[in-house]
């Protein structure tokens, strides 16, 4: 019997990919463990293995193709000793053509058709609106004041990946059904419907508690040939909701303190001066002033364990590690890949760790266990000459660190102006697992490690 290869959910929050590359074409063999293809999700790139042994009879879901639901059939597997043409033959359609028109006849084409057969009396109608009987093939609009709108699970899903809201696309399905064709028809600029206008309250001018511009709204404010629409990838898709979701319903407060490197700087310089060298000729290793902030994160949560927590709606997580995500920039987006457990190892090792990761991070070559999690964050915008910013909390953490150049500022010293290497550093903080004085011992136990270094090897 042929066996059906299934998109597969490579992390516990995917719910599609893009089939990036097949390694294996139709006719070859496979055996248990042999990699047939990369999927790319919106961080990363991963090796599928194949399952089970047989002979590849059908490749249903072409290379390059994006947004593949998981869970749909991908290709098709002949077993041993089965009629490989025979197995390809057999295979079924692409499963989102397939599986659509099944569930609009088996789940809301019914309940749609019989609405003609109502009674007339409708007193969920307001009475301001003259009663019509609707046509068989219009979906009811109208249902105690508020719009219905029938589009099957894999239309909302896709439609709130994109950012669009369901009233704004034009249904082709049965009775008016919205269709996972019509969101890739919308996505490009299809058919998408102006949005309805809505009073703002309390007579709010545009603006001031009016909603945000529409798509067609922004484009009318721009001359017809004079940009390039760029359609978002899943990777910014998946940035923006993150990110709106962290500034809209995470209360976030910041704290600011300046850090003298005098210190560091000098022992970075003999410790990279005494690295050995490996059978090339390269060092084993050069620390970065990232490295140092990086572990000296890690040790100020646990020199402040209340710190070193996660919000959830039933309880506080406090961690037992330090697992530091460090914002690594791409030309498709960010990424923050995890150096775990950074409290137990040495500058060298996450030295040598963070190279690895944003190498990987680069080619969208991580695994989604060395990017999820978590606990808290560093961002450093140092190498491009920012002196201080504040950066988005990354849920579920509950702070991240934003860090500044180094630079020589004038500061007093004994009643004397002075020259020093000076760097500025912000917390932000989530107000509900943080409170204002937690944040500030948090930072200050941070200001005294970059200062010290050698407390960092204590």
């Amino acid at each position: 019997m042929p066996i059906n290869i299934l998109m597969p959910a490579l992390s516990p929050t995917m719910e599609k990919g893009n089939l990036a590359k097949w390694l294996k074409k139709e006719g070859d063999k496979v055996k248990s463990g042999d990699v047939i293809a990369e999927i790319e999700t919106d961080k990363a790139t991963m090796e599928v293995e194949a399952v089970d042994e047989g002979t590849i009879a059908k490749i249903l879901v072409p290379e390059g193709t994006a947004d593949v639901p998981v869970n749909d059939v991908i290709a098709v597997l002949a077993g041993d000793g089965e009629d490989v043409k025979a197995a390809g033959t057999a295979a079924p359609a692409k499963a989102e053509a397939k599986a659509e028109p099944k569930a609009e006849t088996k789940s809301e084409a019914p309940k749609e058709s019989a609405a003609p057969k109502a009674p007339a009396p409708a007193p969920a109608v307001a009475p301001s609106a003259p009663a019509k009987v609707a046509p068989p093939q219009a979906a009811p609009s109208q249902a105690n004041g508020h719009a219905r709108i029938f589009s099957s699970p894999l239309a909302r899903r896709l439609a709130k990946d994109a950012g669009i809201e369901l009233s704004r696309i034009s249904g082709s399905g049965p009775h008016g059904r919205i269709v996972a064709r019509d969101v890739e028809d919308a996505k490009a600029g299809k058919g998408l419907k102006a949005p309805a206008a809505a009073a703002a309250p309390g007579g709010a001018v545009a603006g001031i508690g009016a909603p945000a511009m529409s798509d067609p709204q922004i484009l009318a404010l721009y001359e017809e040939g004079g940009y390039e629409s760029i359609p978002h990838d899943s990777m910014r898709r998946t940035i923006a909701q993150r990110l709106t979701a962290a500034t809209n319903s995470m209360p976030t407060f910041y704290l600011t303190v300046d850090c003298d490197l005098g210190k560091l700087n000098a022992a970075r310089e003999e410790i990279n001066a005494a690295a050995g060298k490996d059978k090339d000729g390269k060092p084993l290793y050069k620390l970065s002033v990232n490295d140092f902030v990086i572990k000296a994160m890690a040790l100020a949560l646990q020199k402040i364990p209340e710190a070193n927590v996660s919000w959830t709606e039933a309880a506080m997580l406090r961690h037992k590690h330090s697992d530091i995500g460090v914002a690594v920039a791409l030309p498709f987006g960010l990424i923050t890949p995890i150096i775990r457990q950074a409290e137990l190892k040495s500058l060298s090792a996450i030295s040598n760790e963070m190279k690895d990761l944003a190498g990987r991070a680069k080619a969208k070559k991580l695994k989604p266990n060395e990017y999820q999690g978590g606990t808290s964050s560093v961002s450093n915008l140092g190498m491009y000459g920012i002196k201080d910013f504040t950066a988005v909390i990354n849920p579920p953490q509950s702070s991240i660190l934003a860090v500044g150049t180094g630079e020589d500022r004038a500061v007093v010293r004994k009643g004397q102006i002075v020259v020093a290497s000076m760097m500025s550093v912000t917390l932000s903080c989530d107000h509900r697992a943080i409170d204002g004085a937690l944040g500030a011992e948090l930072i200050t136990a941070f200001k005294k490690l970059i200062e010290n270094p050698v407390m960092m090897v204590v």
